[in-house]
């Protein structure tokens, strides 16, 4: 019998190393699951190149694409949520608001002001969901309704981007009461005969969607935007039925008549001077 000795140290394996990309460079798209740059959805308006999915964007982002260069002047941007409850889950309301101004840079859940589209004078109202899910309080409902009587003031047109969770649990029936008195706002504006366009992007859900929300003149839609009152986990659980594909998402509810159009946000700022021109006869 004859043995074998190894007479040689053994091989060392290679070290394996991560290459760390920095952060940022590339984005993953939620719909695709495409690894694009992200320079490159942000040219193309925060849109995916590969499968037309819109990506959140800040309520400021959107002022900036929507209105004409520097004519947007903002309105009530002092005005700051409180915690009149002393409201208390996982963590303490206050603290919450705080966290969301920090990462929001100040203001709340919505910003509001005068500007123009194609010289056309507006009254926006855009909201951010970065700011704790654009959920309505009693701030986001005030300065929604000032917006309003801003446009009943100056007889000019009411936008509305609503992007929100719904209302907001903090504040209990407080921000309950905002549904009835947004709505009883637009009430007004509409006897006055002033058009008011709710623009509803991913997601508007709860009580956004159950008051101005769906009160446009024209209600228009980003694509394959979630559009509902409660979630469809929920609902299934309720009903103990199987939800129809695609249920909730802007085309569905277009085919079944719960909004007027979708428009990509490419096209956005041209269908909103075209629909204010048919409105105002300009």
């Amino acid at each position: 019998m004859v043995w074998f000795r190894k007479t040689k140290a053994p091989i060392t394996p290679v070290e394996k190393k991560t290459v760390q990309m920095p952060e940022g460079l590339w984005t993953k798209c939620k719909n695709c699951s495409e690894i694009i740059y992200a320079k490159e959805i942000e040219r193309n308006l925060s849109v995916c190149p590969k499968c037309d999915y819109h990506f959140r964007i800040s309520a400021r982002a959107r002022i900036d694409l929507v209105l004409d260069g520097d004519s947007f002047r903002e309105m009530d941007a002092n005005l700051q949520s409180v915690d009149f409850l002393e409201f208390k889950d996982s963590k303490r309301y206050k603290e919450r608001i705080k966290s969301a101004v920090g990462k929001a840079g100040g203001g709340d859940a919505v910003v509001c002001g005068e500007g123009t589209i194609d010289g056309l004078p507006v009254v926006v109202a855009v909201f951010d969901f970065s700011f704790m899910g654009g959920s309505m309080g009693s701030v986001v409902g005030e300065k929604i309704t000032r917006a309003i009587e801003k446009g009943l003031e100056t007889r000019a047109p009411v936008i509305i981007f609503s992007c929100s969770g719904g209302a907001r649990m903090q504040e209990s029936i407080l921000s309950l009461m905002q549904m009835a008195k947004t709505s009883a706002a637009l009430a007004r504006l509409k006897q006055a005969g002033i058009p008011f366009i709710s623009v509803l992007t991913d997601p508007t859900t709860g009580g956004v969607t159950a008051s101005f929300a769906m009160l446009g003149d024209v209600n228009m839609t980003e694509p394959r935007a979630l559009i509902g009152f409660a979630g469809p986990r929920v609902i299934e659980q309720t009903i103990r039925q199987t939800l129809p594909d695609g249920f909730q998402r802007s085309e569905y509810l277009l085919e079944h008549g719960m909004v007027d159009m979708i428009v990509t946000r490419q096209e956005m700022k041209a269908r909103l001077s075209q629909i204010l021109r048919i409105f105002t006869r300009h």
